[in-house]
Protein backbone atom coordinates (compact mmCIF):
# COMPACT_ATOMS: atom_id res chain seq x y z
CA UNK A 1 0.00 0.00 0.00
CA UNK A 2 1.16 3.55 -0.71
CA UNK A 3 1.76 6.06 2.01
CA UNK A 4 -1.16 8.23 3.09
CA UNK A 5 0.70 11.42 2.34
CA UNK A 6 1.35 11.12 -1.37
CA UNK A 7 2.29 14.20 -3.33
CA UNK A 8 -1.09 14.27 -5.08
CA UNK A 9 -2.89 13.92 -1.78
CA UNK A 10 -0.71 16.68 -0.36
CA UNK A 11 -1.62 19.07 -3.14
CA UNK A 12 -5.33 18.18 -3.02
CA UNK A 13 -5.28 18.56 0.75
CA UNK A 14 -3.80 22.02 0.41
CA UNK A 15 -6.51 22.95 -2.10
CA UNK A 16 -9.18 21.68 0.29
CA UNK A 17 -7.77 23.80 3.11
CA UNK A 18 -7.87 26.84 0.91
CA UNK A 19 -11.41 26.16 -0.22
CA UNK A 20 -12.83 25.45 3.22
CA UNK A 21 -13.39 29.03 4.25
CA UNK A 22 -9.81 29.61 5.43
CA UNK A 23 -8.54 30.93 2.11
CA UNK A 24 -9.61 33.61 -0.35
CA UNK A 25 -11.21 33.78 -3.77
CA UNK A 26 -7.89 33.18 -5.53
CA UNK A 27 -6.52 29.95 -4.04
CA UNK A 28 -3.40 29.77 -6.25
CA UNK A 29 -2.25 33.19 -5.11
CA UNK A 30 -3.40 32.90 -1.52
CA UNK A 31 -1.69 29.53 -0.89
CA UNK A 32 1.76 31.02 -1.37
CA UNK A 33 0.87 34.33 0.21
CA UNK A 34 -0.35 32.75 3.43
CA UNK A 35 3.04 31.12 4.02
CA UNK A 36 5.29 33.79 2.58
CA UNK A 37 3.57 37.18 2.49
CA UNK A 38 5.20 38.16 5.81
CA UNK A 39 8.53 36.54 4.90
CA UNK A 40 10.01 39.48 3.05
CA UNK A 41 11.83 42.71 3.69
CA UNK A 42 14.16 43.44 6.57
CA UNK A 43 14.83 40.99 9.38
CA UNK A 44 14.58 41.91 13.06
CA UNK A 45 17.85 43.03 14.70
CA UNK A 46 19.59 42.93 11.29
CA UNK A 47 20.42 45.27 8.42
CA UNK A 48 19.76 42.56 5.86
CA UNK A 49 16.58 41.56 4.03
CA UNK A 50 15.11 38.24 2.93
CA UNK A 51 15.41 38.93 -0.79
CA UNK A 52 19.16 39.57 -0.59
CA UNK A 53 19.68 36.28 1.23
CA UNK A 54 17.58 34.39 -1.34
CA UNK A 55 19.56 35.72 -4.29
CA UNK A 56 22.93 35.19 -2.66
CA UNK A 57 22.23 31.69 -1.36
CA UNK A 58 20.20 30.17 -4.16
CA UNK A 59 22.26 31.36 -7.13
CA UNK A 60 25.79 32.02 -5.86
CA UNK A 61 26.46 29.79 -2.87
CA UNK A 62 24.19 26.75 -2.67
CA UNK A 63 25.49 24.69 -5.66
CA UNK A 64 29.17 25.01 -4.72
CA UNK A 65 28.51 24.35 -1.05
CA UNK A 66 26.67 21.12 -1.85
CA UNK A 67 29.60 20.02 -4.00
CA UNK A 68 32.01 20.59 -1.11
CA UNK A 69 29.84 18.70 1.38
CA UNK A 70 29.86 15.63 -0.85
CA UNK A 71 33.65 15.31 -0.52
CA UNK A 72 35.18 12.70 1.80
CA UNK A 73 36.37 15.24 4.35
CA UNK A 74 32.86 16.54 5.02
CA UNK A 75 30.71 13.47 4.47
CA UNK A 76 32.16 11.41 7.34
CA UNK A 77 31.15 12.53 10.84
CA UNK A 78 32.13 10.72 14.02
CA UNK A 79 29.38 10.59 16.61
CA UNK A 80 28.37 8.68 19.73
CA UNK A 81 24.70 7.81 19.42
CA UNK A 82 24.78 5.63 22.55
CA UNK A 83 25.38 8.35 25.13
CA UNK A 84 22.70 8.20 27.83
CA UNK A 85 20.23 11.03 28.26
CA UNK A 86 21.47 13.14 31.20
CA UNK A 87 18.01 14.45 32.14
CA UNK A 88 15.54 11.55 32.21
CA UNK A 89 15.53 7.77 31.84
CA UNK A 90 12.20 7.05 30.15
CA UNK A 91 13.36 7.39 26.55
CA UNK A 92 11.20 5.57 24.04
CA UNK A 93 13.51 4.46 21.24
CA UNK A 94 11.99 4.77 17.78
CA UNK A 95 11.72 1.30 16.24
CA UNK A 96 10.94 2.47 12.72
CA UNK A 97 13.53 1.48 10.13
CA UNK A 98 13.69 5.07 8.86
CA UNK A 99 14.90 6.14 12.33
CA UNK A 100 17.93 3.84 12.14
CA UNK A 101 21.46 4.99 11.35
CA UNK A 102 23.90 2.83 9.41
CA UNK A 103 27.46 3.43 10.67
CA UNK A 104 30.51 3.01 8.45
CA UNK A 105 32.70 -0.04 8.36
CA UNK A 106 36.31 0.68 9.27
CA UNK A 107 37.62 0.21 5.74
CA UNK A 108 35.07 2.67 4.30
CA UNK A 109 36.62 5.72 5.99
CA UNK A 110 39.84 7.25 4.54
CA UNK A 111 42.88 6.58 6.73
CA UNK A 112 43.72 10.28 7.00
CA UNK A 113 40.34 10.99 8.56
CA UNK A 114 40.64 8.14 11.07
CA UNK A 115 43.90 9.51 12.52
CA UNK A 116 43.45 10.28 16.23
CA UNK A 117 45.07 13.71 16.11
CA UNK A 118 43.74 17.13 15.21
CA UNK A 119 45.41 17.42 11.85
CA UNK A 120 45.94 19.98 9.15
CA UNK A 121 48.61 18.20 7.12
CA UNK A 122 50.59 14.98 7.20
CA UNK A 123 53.60 16.81 8.66
CA UNK A 124 51.54 18.55 11.34
CA UNK A 125 49.87 15.26 12.13
CA UNK A 126 53.17 13.54 12.88
CA UNK A 127 54.37 16.45 14.98
CA UNK A 128 51.24 16.59 17.08
CA UNK A 129 51.21 12.82 17.67
CA UNK A 130 54.81 12.97 18.92
CA UNK A 131 54.02 15.87 21.21
CA UNK A 132 50.86 14.26 22.55
CA UNK A 133 52.87 11.18 23.43
CA UNK A 134 55.49 13.34 25.14
CA UNK A 135 52.83 15.19 27.11
CA UNK A 136 51.29 11.91 28.27
CA UNK A 137 54.75 11.08 29.65
CA UNK A 138 54.77 14.45 31.42
CA UNK A 139 57.04 16.40 29.10
CA UNK A 140 57.03 18.38 25.89
CA UNK A 141 60.13 18.16 23.71
CA UNK A 142 62.20 21.18 24.67
CA UNK A 143 63.88 21.18 21.26
CA UNK A 144 60.64 22.42 19.76
CA UNK A 145 60.25 26.14 19.30
CA UNK A 146 58.37 28.03 22.00
CA UNK A 147 55.62 28.80 19.50
CA UNK A 148 55.19 25.15 18.55
CA UNK A 149 55.15 24.04 22.19
CA UNK A 150 52.42 26.57 22.83
CA UNK A 151 50.46 25.26 19.84
CA UNK A 152 50.72 21.69 21.09
CA UNK A 153 49.36 22.63 24.48
CA UNK A 154 46.52 24.57 22.85
CA UNK A 155 45.62 21.64 20.62
CA UNK A 156 45.77 18.94 23.28
CA UNK A 157 43.81 20.97 25.83
CA UNK A 158 41.30 22.22 23.30
CA UNK A 159 38.33 20.25 24.58
CA UNK A 160 38.62 21.91 28.00
CA UNK A 161 38.30 25.36 26.48
CA UNK A 162 35.75 27.64 28.10
CA UNK A 163 34.98 28.98 24.61
CA UNK A 164 33.00 25.86 23.68
CA UNK A 165 29.25 26.33 23.37
CA UNK A 166 28.59 22.58 23.08
CA UNK A 167 29.24 19.49 25.14
CA UNK A 168 30.89 17.41 22.46
CA UNK A 169 31.22 13.66 22.15
CA UNK A 170 34.36 11.89 23.24
CA UNK A 171 35.28 10.69 19.77
CA UNK A 172 37.83 8.27 21.24
CA UNK A 173 35.04 6.40 23.03
CA UNK A 174 34.46 2.81 21.82
CA UNK A 175 30.84 3.82 21.26
CA UNK A 176 31.74 6.60 18.80
CA UNK A 177 31.37 5.59 15.15
CA UNK A 178 31.82 7.23 11.79
CA UNK A 179 28.64 7.90 9.85
CA UNK A 180 28.41 8.67 6.15
CA UNK A 181 26.04 11.65 6.10
CA UNK A 182 25.23 11.12 2.41
CA UNK A 183 23.93 7.63 3.16
CA UNK A 184 21.98 8.76 6.24
CA UNK A 185 20.22 11.92 4.97
CA UNK A 186 18.02 14.09 7.13
CA UNK A 187 14.39 13.50 6.20
CA UNK A 188 10.99 12.60 7.62
CA UNK A 189 11.22 9.45 9.76
CA UNK A 190 7.79 9.36 11.42
CA UNK A 191 9.28 10.33 14.81
CA UNK A 192 6.62 12.50 16.45
CA UNK A 193 4.17 12.61 19.31
CA UNK A 194 4.84 13.02 23.07
CA UNK A 195 8.53 12.03 22.88
CA UNK A 196 9.40 14.57 20.18
CA UNK A 197 7.22 17.16 21.93
CA UNK A 198 9.10 16.61 25.19
CA UNK A 199 12.46 17.41 23.56
CA UNK A 200 11.34 20.73 22.10
CA UNK A 201 9.31 21.60 25.18
CA UNK A 202 12.38 21.28 27.44
CA UNK A 203 14.47 23.29 24.98
CA UNK A 204 12.00 26.18 24.78
CA UNK A 205 10.69 26.20 28.34
CA UNK A 206 13.92 25.71 30.27
CA UNK A 207 16.64 27.09 28.01
CA UNK A 208 15.28 30.09 26.09
CA UNK A 209 15.34 32.71 28.89
CA UNK A 210 11.58 32.56 29.40
CA UNK A 211 10.42 35.10 32.03
CA UNK A 212 8.50 33.57 34.93
CA UNK A 213 5.58 35.91 34.25
CA UNK A 214 4.90 34.28 30.87
CA UNK A 215 2.45 31.43 31.29
CA UNK A 216 1.94 30.40 27.69
CA UNK A 217 4.35 27.68 26.49
CA UNK A 218 7.21 29.03 24.38
CA UNK A 219 7.08 25.91 22.26
CA UNK A 220 5.65 27.27 18.98
CA UNK A 221 3.99 23.92 18.30
CA UNK A 222 1.63 24.57 21.23
CA UNK A 223 -1.95 24.79 19.99
CA UNK A 224 -5.05 26.56 21.10
CA UNK A 225 -3.64 30.08 21.19
CA UNK A 226 -5.68 32.88 19.73
CA UNK A 227 -4.55 35.92 17.82
CA UNK A 228 -4.65 38.26 20.82
CA UNK A 229 -2.69 35.75 22.89
CA UNK A 230 -0.12 35.56 20.12
CA UNK A 231 0.46 39.31 20.18
CA UNK A 232 0.73 39.31 24.00
CA UNK A 233 3.12 36.38 23.79
CA UNK A 234 5.53 38.17 21.47
CA UNK A 235 5.49 41.35 23.51
CA UNK A 236 7.72 39.65 26.10
CA UNK A 237 10.24 38.78 23.39
CA UNK A 238 10.57 42.39 22.26
CA UNK A 239 11.14 43.39 25.88
CA UNK A 240 14.22 41.18 26.23
CA UNK A 241 17.77 42.32 25.54
CA UNK A 242 19.07 41.74 22.03
CA UNK A 243 21.16 38.73 23.09
CA UNK A 244 18.23 36.84 24.65
CA UNK A 245 15.99 37.70 21.70
CA UNK A 246 18.68 36.35 19.40
CA UNK A 247 18.95 33.12 21.40
CA UNK A 248 15.25 32.40 21.00
CA UNK A 249 15.38 33.25 17.30
CA UNK A 250 18.34 30.95 16.74
CA UNK A 251 16.53 28.00 18.34
CA UNK A 252 13.30 28.82 16.51
CA UNK A 253 15.25 29.14 13.25
CA UNK A 254 16.92 25.78 13.77
CA UNK A 255 13.53 24.22 14.54
CA UNK A 256 12.06 25.79 11.40
CA UNK A 257 14.94 24.58 9.25
CA UNK A 258 14.48 21.01 10.48
CA UNK A 259 10.76 21.22 9.69
CA UNK A 260 11.52 22.45 6.17
CA UNK A 261 13.82 19.45 5.62
CA UNK A 262 11.18 17.02 6.86
CA UNK A 263 8.54 18.55 4.58
CA UNK A 264 10.86 18.57 1.57
CA UNK A 265 12.03 14.98 2.01
CA UNK A 266 8.78 13.36 3.07
CA UNK A 267 7.97 9.69 2.55
CA UNK A 268 5.33 9.95 -0.17
CA UNK A 269 5.18 6.29 -1.14
CA UNK A 270 6.25 3.16 0.72
CA UNK A 271 5.68 -0.17 -1.03
CA UNK A 272 7.58 -3.43 -1.13
CA UNK A 273 8.94 -2.31 -4.50
CA UNK A 274 10.22 1.17 -3.67
CA UNK A 275 10.18 4.19 -1.42
CA UNK A 276 9.55 7.62 -2.87
CA UNK A 277 10.63 10.80 -1.07
CA UNK A 278 9.62 14.30 -2.07
CA UNK A 279 7.89 17.57 -1.22
CA UNK A 280 4.75 17.35 0.89
CA UNK A 281 2.90 20.63 0.44
CA UNK A 282 0.27 19.87 3.08
CA UNK A 283 2.91 19.07 5.68
CA UNK A 284 4.69 22.32 4.88
CA UNK A 285 1.47 24.30 5.24
CA UNK A 286 0.61 22.67 8.55
CA UNK A 287 3.96 23.87 9.90
CA UNK A 288 4.18 27.31 8.27
CA UNK A 289 0.83 28.53 6.93
CA UNK A 290 -0.05 31.86 8.55
CA UNK A 291 -3.65 30.92 9.34
CA UNK A 292 -3.12 27.27 10.26
CA UNK A 293 -0.33 28.25 12.67
CA UNK A 294 -2.16 31.35 13.98
CA UNK A 295 0.51 33.69 12.67
CA UNK A 296 3.42 31.62 14.00
CA UNK A 297 4.61 30.03 10.72
CA UNK A 298 5.94 33.15 8.95
CA UNK A 299 7.75 34.15 12.14
CA UNK A 300 9.47 30.78 12.18
CA UNK A 301 10.64 31.26 8.60
CA UNK A 302 12.03 34.71 9.37
CA UNK A 303 13.93 33.20 12.27
CA UNK A 304 15.42 30.70 9.84
CA UNK A 305 16.85 33.62 7.84
CA UNK A 306 18.21 35.11 11.07
CA UNK A 307 20.01 31.83 11.79
CA UNK A 308 21.39 31.84 8.24
CA UNK A 309 22.92 35.29 8.77
CA UNK A 310 24.50 34.29 12.08
CA UNK A 311 26.22 31.24 10.60
CA UNK A 312 27.15 33.14 7.44
CA UNK A 313 28.87 35.82 9.53
CA UNK A 314 30.81 33.20 11.51
CA UNK A 315 32.15 31.69 8.28
CA UNK A 316 33.21 35.11 6.99
CA UNK A 317 35.00 35.88 10.25
CA UNK A 318 37.00 32.64 10.36
CA UNK A 319 38.36 32.88 6.81
CA UNK A 320 41.96 33.62 7.94
CA UNK A 321 41.99 30.38 9.92
CA UNK A 322 41.38 28.36 6.75
CA UNK A 323 43.74 30.50 4.66
CA UNK A 324 46.73 29.39 6.70
CA UNK A 325 49.33 27.68 4.48
CA UNK A 326 49.57 24.64 6.80
CA UNK A 327 45.82 24.00 6.81
CA UNK A 328 44.47 21.16 4.68
CA UNK A 329 41.22 19.29 4.49
CA UNK A 330 43.36 16.28 5.25
CA UNK A 331 42.16 12.85 4.11
CA UNK A 332 45.44 11.46 2.80
CA UNK A 333 44.55 12.02 -0.86
CA UNK A 334 46.82 14.96 -1.68
CA UNK A 335 45.24 15.84 -5.03
CA UNK A 336 41.69 15.72 -3.71
CA UNK A 337 42.69 17.55 -0.53
CA UNK A 338 44.25 20.39 -2.55
CA UNK A 339 41.21 20.69 -4.81
CA UNK A 340 38.85 20.72 -1.84
CA UNK A 341 40.81 23.42 -0.07
CA UNK A 342 40.67 25.53 -3.24
CA UNK A 343 36.89 25.05 -3.41
CA UNK A 344 36.56 25.79 0.31
CA UNK A 345 38.44 29.08 -0.05
CA UNK A 346 36.36 30.05 -3.11
CA UNK A 347 33.21 29.53 -1.05
CA UNK A 348 34.59 31.43 1.94
CA UNK A 349 35.68 34.38 -0.20
CA UNK A 350 32.22 34.43 -1.75
CA UNK A 351 30.74 34.50 1.74
CA UNK A 352 33.11 37.27 2.77
CA UNK A 353 31.87 39.37 -0.16
CA UNK A 354 28.28 39.29 1.14
CA UNK A 355 27.33 42.96 1.53
CA UNK A 356 25.08 42.86 4.61
CA UNK A 357 26.74 40.71 7.25
CA UNK A 358 25.33 40.51 10.76
CA UNK A 359 27.20 42.69 13.27
CA UNK A 360 28.06 40.53 16.27
CA UNK A 361 29.65 43.52 18.00
CA UNK A 362 26.16 44.59 19.06
CA UNK A 363 26.13 41.56 21.40
CA UNK A 364 27.59 41.50 24.91
CA UNK A 365 28.45 45.20 24.87
CA UNK A 366 28.19 47.73 27.70
CA UNK A 367 29.36 47.08 31.24
CA UNK A 368 32.04 44.40 30.99
CA UNK A 369 31.04 42.49 34.13
CA UNK A 370 27.38 42.31 33.16
CA UNK A 371 28.27 41.50 29.54
CA UNK A 372 30.53 38.63 30.60
CA UNK A 373 27.82 37.25 32.88
CA UNK A 374 25.26 37.40 30.07
CA UNK A 375 27.68 35.77 27.65
CA UNK A 376 28.34 32.93 30.09
CA UNK A 377 24.59 32.41 30.62
CA UNK A 378 24.14 32.38 26.85
CA UNK A 379 26.92 29.80 26.47
CA UNK A 380 25.65 27.53 29.24
CA UNK A 381 22.06 27.61 27.96
CA UNK A 382 23.20 26.54 24.52
CA UNK A 383 25.55 23.94 25.97
CA UNK A 384 22.55 22.49 27.80
CA UNK A 385 20.63 22.22 24.54
CA UNK A 386 23.51 20.26 23.02
CA UNK A 387 23.17 17.79 25.92
CA UNK A 388 19.43 17.43 25.30
CA UNK A 389 20.20 15.98 21.87
CA UNK A 390 21.25 12.75 23.61
CA UNK A 391 17.63 12.37 24.73
CA UNK A 392 16.17 12.14 21.21
CA UNK A 393 14.62 8.70 20.68
CA UNK A 394 15.05 8.60 16.89
CA UNK A 395 18.71 7.85 16.13
CA UNK A 396 18.70 9.58 12.75
CA UNK A 397 17.08 12.65 14.32
CA UNK A 398 19.65 12.46 17.11
CA UNK A 399 22.49 12.32 14.58
CA UNK A 400 21.36 15.42 12.72
CA UNK A 401 20.34 17.20 15.92
CA UNK A 402 23.80 16.67 17.42
CA UNK A 403 25.54 17.72 14.21
CA UNK A 404 23.47 20.89 13.73
CA UNK A 405 23.71 22.00 17.35
CA UNK A 406 27.47 21.42 17.28
CA UNK A 407 27.67 23.36 14.03
CA UNK A 408 25.74 26.29 15.47
CA UNK A 409 27.75 26.09 18.67
CA UNK A 410 30.95 26.26 16.62
CA UNK A 411 29.60 29.34 14.82
CA UNK A 412 28.88 31.00 18.17
CA UNK A 413 32.36 30.08 19.39
CA UNK A 414 33.84 31.78 16.30
CA UNK A 415 31.75 34.90 16.79
CA UNK A 416 32.40 35.31 20.50
CA UNK A 417 35.69 33.60 21.27
CA UNK A 418 38.23 35.79 23.02
CA UNK A 419 40.97 33.76 21.33
CA UNK A 420 39.94 34.43 17.74
CA UNK A 421 42.03 37.26 16.35
CA UNK A 422 39.91 38.88 13.66
CA UNK A 423 42.90 39.80 11.49
CA UNK A 424 45.19 36.80 11.69
CA UNK A 425 48.58 37.44 10.05
CA UNK A 426 48.71 36.01 6.55
CA UNK A 427 52.36 35.10 7.01
CA UNK A 428 51.63 32.45 9.58
CA UNK A 429 49.00 30.85 11.80
CA UNK A 430 47.76 32.07 15.15
CA UNK A 431 47.63 29.26 17.68
CA UNK A 432 45.32 31.09 20.05
CA UNK A 433 42.26 29.82 18.23
CA UNK A 434 41.65 26.25 17.09
CA UNK A 435 38.95 24.15 15.48
CA UNK A 436 38.94 20.36 15.51
CA UNK A 437 37.93 18.37 12.46
CA UNK A 438 34.63 17.56 14.22
CA UNK A 439 33.90 21.25 14.60
CA UNK A 440 34.83 22.01 10.98
CA UNK A 441 32.67 19.19 9.61
CA UNK A 442 29.70 20.14 11.79
CA UNK A 443 30.11 23.88 11.04
CA UNK A 444 29.88 23.47 7.28
CA UNK A 445 27.27 20.71 7.30
CA UNK A 446 25.06 22.70 9.67
CA UNK A 447 25.31 25.73 7.41
CA UNK A 448 24.65 23.42 4.46
CA UNK A 449 21.37 22.40 6.11
CA UNK A 450 20.33 26.04 6.57
CA UNK A 451 21.36 26.84 3.00
CA UNK A 452 19.28 23.89 1.78
CA UNK A 453 16.28 25.16 3.76
CA UNK A 454 16.47 28.58 2.11
CA UNK A 455 16.68 26.90 -1.30
CA UNK A 456 13.72 24.63 -0.46
CA UNK A 457 11.59 27.65 0.45
CA UNK A 458 11.91 28.74 -3.18
CA UNK A 459 10.71 25.28 -4.26
CA UNK A 460 7.72 25.41 -1.91
CA UNK A 461 6.79 28.91 -3.14
CA UNK A 462 6.58 27.52 -6.68
CA UNK A 463 4.57 24.47 -5.62
CA UNK A 464 2.08 26.61 -3.70
CA UNK A 465 1.72 29.06 -6.60
CA UNK A 466 0.85 26.16 -8.92
CA UNK A 467 -2.05 24.94 -6.80
CA UNK A 468 -5.30 25.39 -8.70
Amino acid sequence: MGRRWGLLVGVLGAVWLLGSGQGGRQPAETAAQRCFCQVSGYLDDCTCDVETVDRFNNYRLFPRLQNLLESDYFRYYKVNLKRPCPFWNDISQCGRRDCAVKPCQSDEVPDGIKSVSYKYSEEANSLIEECEQAERLGAVDESLSEETQKAVLQWTKHDDSSDNFCEVDDIQSPDAEYVDLLLNPERYTGYKGPDAWKIWNVIYEENCFKPQTIKRPLNPLASGQGKSEENTFYSWLEGLCVEKRAFYRLISGLHASINVHLSARYLLQDTWLEKKWGHNVTEFQQRFDGILTKGEGPRRLKNLYFLYLIELRALSKVVPFFERPDFQLFTGNKIQDAENKMLLLEILHEIKSFPLHFDENSFFAGDKKEANKLKEDFRLHFRNISRIMDCVGCLKCRLWGKLQTQGLGTALKILFSEKLIANMPESGPSYEFHLTRQEIVSLFNAFGRISTSVKELENFRKLLQNIH
